[in-house]
């Protein structure tokens, strides 16, 4: 199972009757993205996609293996579609007593990309902003859609970029982030956005600094490679990053992505925001998490160890001059 296999199961009308009535309350002022939440002085924070998580236990189980692989925040796609105000309040309490935070959630369904959704999406972003606000949660992950027939590709990126335009001015008073993501042509063959090239380029003609990319490596090896290059080219625009191996969706080391260079890359470039896993275990959930979690920031401060090592010589080439 992928995430779009998910939301596919789980997945409501596209505007249908919320669990969360419009008059909900907003997040406080006090409640914000806290980039280094779950972070020491030395790492990124990290998260969990909590859909790969034993997806058939009780919600309140899977958070609680989250916690015990010691991480602080989960992703969330539509695990609480039909949740009412005390669904809400009982996982509010939880988080809070574990000290975890929804640090992202997706479940959008309506067209970026299709003028013929246009009205459908912002009405889907109108509803999900109480939504939200009950999960304390400030980035909202956006998918493209799929091609839209008779319509050019220069039109479908205008199109997105335009969207993104409207949606930001609709957020912005809750004061949520937009993140965009790519998925592979394997993964879904009608999908706009496949490549991570052209998603940098919307994100920079949007110029909001509350629209960014949702960076997804196991999405973008597949669809066309070169990683790092990427990476280092649009730091600025990563709102987040996505981690799992190819083949399989499985744990870093897996597969065929080298991670201990792409974590040491983000420790030498300073990434301070989240990378959350979006892997499926080959063996114990918690075991597998944690293990990600360790090799992920060994290798991290390998890279910042690096950048502190050059920083000091290039000091010290500058006194001696």
């Amino acid at each position: 199972m992928n995430r779009r296999e998910f939301v596919a199961s789980t997945a409501a009308a596209i505007v249908g009757g919320s669990a969360v009535g419009v008059g909900a309350t907003p997040v406080p002022s006090s409640v914000k993205i806290n980039l280094a939440a779950d972070a020491s002085a030395n790492t990124f924070p990290f998260s969990v996609m909590l859909w790969t998580v034993e997806p058939k236990l009780p919600f309140e189980q899977r958070i609680a293996k989250v916690s015990e692989a010691a991480y602080h925040a989960v992703e969330l796609v539509e695990e609480y579609k039909d949740w009412r105000k005390d669904d809400f309040a009982a996982a509010r309490k939880q988080f809070h007593q574990l000290g975890i935070v929804v640090d992202a959630c997706s479940g959008i369904h309506a067209s970026l990309c299709d003028p013929a959704q246009r009205d459908a999406l912002l009405a889907e972003i109108r509803a999900k902003l109480p939504v939200l606000a009950e999960l304390e949660c400030s980035r909202l992950i956006l998918l493209t859609g799929n091609l839209v027939p008779g319509l050019s590709r220069e039109k479908m990126h205008a199109n997105c970029v335009e969207v993104l335009k409207r949606v930001s001015d609709i957020v912005a008073p809750q004061k949520v982030e937009l993140l965009l993501e790519n998925i592979d042509p394997e993964e879904n063959p009608k999908y706009f956005l496949t490549s991570v090239a052209e998603g940098f380029q919307v994100i920079r003609e949007v110029d909001n600094p509350q629209v960014r990319f949702l960076y997804d490596f196991f999405h973008e090896q597949i669809a066309e490679g070169n990683l790092i290059s990427k990476l280092e080219k649009n730091l600025d625009l990563t709102g987040l990053i996505h981690i799992a191996d190819v083949p399989g969706r499985h744990e870093p080391g897996t597969g065929e992505i080298n991670y201990a260079t792409i974590f040491r890359k983000l420790g030498q470039l300073g990434y301070s925001r989240y990378v959350a896993m979006e892997f499926i275990p080959t063996g114990d959930v918690v075991t597998s998490l944690r293990t990600a979690r360790e090799f992920a920031e060994k290798h991290a401060d390998e890279g910042r160890a690096l950048a502190a090592s050059f920083t000091t010589l290039k000091e010290g080439t500058y006194a001696s001059s």
